[in-house]
Order: structure tokens, then sequence, then C-alpha cells
């Protein structure tokens, strides 16, 4: 039975389901990279906070500082336009008081191996059913959606992006699904992104980015911090670890965001389990081995004006043992993106190269230690989950090199072209890779384009390879098409 076959006889299956659709959240979700690259214009603009890499990100934090129409006049037209876009989405999402729904389909013949932050679908048939109600202080969404796995056939429902936030005081305490992206990159996060599914979890994050009031803590101005809790509930040696996230994000000065961030497996099958004396166990060593599996975190951005067009710098490094500086098996991620304005809007283009071949020494290029990023001797299903990577989507030991251009026009028909040079695992990588099973460098591009029609937005992408993960051998072309429906 062909993938175009089986997608066919599931959207019948889930179609039922939905009478109409709309979305609304209370967060700017994962998945919208014309969305976040006007963000990203206003933050270089100054006309919001540079708080920008942290996943969703909080509706309240950025259109109160959009509120005021006078404040954007002084700015050129493809700042202007960037806002309006932004203020248009955040009130499509932000429907107090409505019983919203929403449905998505997506089909391919062979799902990308290079997941960023605007990737499609991870299987090749996947579709989605969803109602939502945001009030005044709670937000609730119930998903049912199910996928086609490519080798296997099966059909699997999964809950993907239900949830319930509640809002009290200046933080959001929400239970659910819900998909993170932690870093500046566009193409890849090391640590925590939408490669693998969400899996369930509890969370707070700060409702806004406002600055501390106190003169002690003023300096480090607009910020956001999130913790969550999940469980890692897939099949897995330690079944039923737990997986926790915490991260910082500050604003010190205009156009510098700096990103900190600590993520945690603990327990689990297998595992002695005193999570609080746990968490606070940094030291690593061969005379003190933890009872967990630890990634730190470190990522700094600096965006601003150059010749009138916007642009950022950015880096990501992700430590697994204890120490940052020596000993600390670092991965590394190097990124930097121009906005080129033309008319009313912005060309955005954007090249990233990422290294998960991590460093015995945070910069000791050359001297490795292969196999660490991702894996780890105490819990042998490393960070993954449901048999992906928790972050980088080529998994340990992989480099990627994309250079990416993107554009959106005033009628929102968005453009982007993509090129990959993957080089995934390698023969000294004796920990293993889940995206392949031997070594293999990928040459990929792949086109993409998106534009709305009525109720219905269109997700269309070509892409061509020169190989493909082992075992498979050799040239691919593959198509695929996303379409979702709002009311």
């Amino acid at each position: 039975m062909t993938a175009f076959r089986r997608l066919a006889q599931f959207c019948g299956l889930v179609g039922v389901l939905a009478a109409s659709s709309a979305s609304a959240s209370p967060w700017a979700e994962v998945g919208d990279a014309q969305l976040r690259s006007d963000i990203e214009i206003l933050a270089a603009a100054g006309s919001i906070d540079d708080v920008t890499t942290q996943w969703p990100l909080p509706w309240a934090s950025i259109v109160s500082r959009l509120g005021d129409p006078a404040s954007l006049s002084h700015r050129p037209q493809f700042v202007q336009e960037a806002a309006r876009r932004v203020l248009q989405a955040a009130q499509l999402q932000m429907r107090f008081g409505e019983l919203n729904a929403s449905a998505t389909v997506d089909g391919t013949n062979s799902p990308s191996v290079v997941r960023g932050f605007d990737s499609l679908g991870r299987e090749v048939a996947q579709s989605q059913v969803s109602a939502e109600y945001v009030g005044d202080s709670t937000a609730i969404r119930i998903s049912i959606g199910g996928e086609i796995h490519d080798h296997s056939g099966r059909t699997a429902i999964v809950p993907d992006g239900s949830y319930i936030a509640q809002k009290l005081g200046g933080a959001i305490v929400y239970a659910g699904y819900l998909t993170h992206w932690w870093g500046p990159g566009w193409v890849s996060a090391l640590s925590l992104s939408n490669n693998a599914r969400p899996f369930p979890q509890i969370g707070i994050e700060r409702g806004e980015t406002t600055a501390f009031n106190s003169p002690w803590l003023s300096w480090l101005g607009p910020w956001q911090a999130e913790f969550f809790v999940g469980l890692l509930d897939d099949s897995r040696v330690a079944t039923n670890t737990i997986y926790n996230g915490l991260r910082v994000t500050f604003n010190p000065l205009p156009g510098l965001e700096i990103g900190l961030a600590r993520t945690e497996e603990l327990c689990g099958k297998g595992h002695s389990c005193v999570p609080f004396k746990y968490y606070f166990e940094f030291a690593n060593d061969p005379s003190h081995i933890n009872h967990t599996n630890d990634e730190g975190l470190i990522d700094v951005r600096y965006s601003s004006f150059v010749f009138g067009a916007p642009f950022e710098g950015y880096t990501q490094l992700m430590n697994e043992d204890s120490s940052p500086i020596t000993h600390s098996a670092t991965s590394h991620l190097f990124g930097a993106s121009l906005w080129i304005p033309i008319n009313r809007n912005a060309l955005r283009l954007t090249t990233e190269y990422t290294d998960a071949v991590p460093t015995i020494n945070i910069f000791s290029f050359g001297n490795v230690l292969h196999g660490a990023a991702y894996n780890n001797f105490q819990y042998a299903d490393g960070m993954r989950y449901r048999g992906c990577t928790l972050g980088f989507s080529l998994d340990s030991d992989s480099t990627l090199l994309s250079i990416q251009a993107s554009f959106q026009d005033s009628d929102n028909w968005s453009y982007e072209f993509s090129l990959h040079h993957a080089a995934i695992s390698n023969p000294q990588n004796l920990a293993g890779n889940v995206v392949t099973t031997a070594p293999v460098h990928i040459n990929m591009a792949e086109a993409r384009l998106g534009f709305p029609l009525r109720n219905m937005h269109f997700d269309l992408a070509t892409r061509v390879q020169d190989d493909q993960p082992r075992p498979a051998h050799g040239y691919q072309a593959s198509v695929e098409a996303m379409i979702s429906y709002r009311l």
C-alpha cells in the first residue's frame, strides 16, 4: 500500500472528528518560521524585547509592546508590516471566551531527515484535530491525532499538543504535551527541539518578560524563566525515566540575549530515585559519578541593524559533563541571519553550522569525545524519546551545514529554499546513532511554498538528496503536503 493511499484512508478515519477549525493559544508556538522571522525583525528594531529564543513565547510579552501603532510610525515599512502580521496572528490566537477547533493533515513519501524550527511531518502520514478554549486565566486544548509509521506501516494515536494552562499571578502553570524549542538556531537546537514528539509534562513559566523592578536585578533587563518535569513513557531500557528542564533567558543590553539551561534524566527502572537530592548533585567525575544524565546549555544571540537591514549572530554550546570549560564534552552551534528589505517585506538569509561531535574541552576542536552528545552509560536510551533525539535531529557525532533563504509577501504567501550538507555519525562513534546504522554523508536541497486559501493554509515541500541514512542507499526525491483548516 502506498504512503498516499494509507494517508487517504487515515484522513477518512479522523476526518469525521473535525467539524470546523481555528487555532487559539496563550503562546506563540513552535513551527511557524515566518511568524518567528517577524518577531526577530521587531526585536532587532527595538519594538519588542530580545527574549525570542525560548519557545513557546507568551503572547502577552509581545502584544504589550505593540499595542500603540504610533510607536511604529517612524519605523521602515518592512518593520511595520512585520508588526501588522504579528498582531494579526496574536488576535487570531488569543480569541478569549470562544471554543475553537483546528485540523491538519500531512503526507509524504519520505519524511525529511533534517528537522528545523518549521519542520513538517515526522512520519509518512499524520493528521490531527483539536478543540481549544481560551478564557481570561485558563486555556485548554484537547488534541487527537494519529500517524502512520514509514517502515512498519503501524498506526499510532497521539495526543500531541493537548494541554491545560492556568495563569497564577505573573506565571503560567501548565500540564500536557507541549513542544519546546530552546535556542537561537533556525535549523537545529542542541538540547530541546521539535525533533521528537512531545512527552507528558507539567511546568511553570513567566507570563510576561518584563524586567525586575529591583535595582539589584534590573540590569538583567527583560527575562524569561521556565521549569518543567516530564515522563519519558516510551519503550526504553529504563522505563518511566523522569526528564526535567530549566531555562532562564535574559536581555541585559539592547540586542543581546543570553540563555542558560539545564536538562536532566533521573529515576526510571533500575535507578535509585531521590529527585530532590540528585537534582543538586552537580559533580560528575571518576571519584564521584552522579546518578543522573545531565546536559548544560548556554546560548548567546546578538541582533541589530546594519545599513538599514536587521541582522543576528548566535551560538549555542551544550555540555554533557558538569564542568563548563574542561572535560566538558561540548557540542556547538554557530549561525547568522540577515534580513534584506524588499518593498514592504524582508528576505531572510541564514547560514548555520551544528556540530554534535563533542570536544573534550569547550573549544578543543580536534580533541573530541565520540558518542557523548546524546548517549550515556547509565541511561542506555540517552537523551531521546520514541527513537528520536530530543535536540539535534541528526543525533550524536553528526555535523550539519545549512544555508536558507525565506520570504513572505504581504498576501501571506511564503517561500523557502534550503541547502543542507549532513555528515551523520562517523566510524569512531561506537555508542550509536539513531538516524543511521552506518556513517553517511548527504547533500539535500528543499524548496517550500506556503499560502492561505479561504479558511485553509497549504504547505508544500519538495526535497532531493544524493544519499539516504543506512540501511537505505542512493538518490531520493520526496514531496510533502500539509493542509490546515481553520474557521
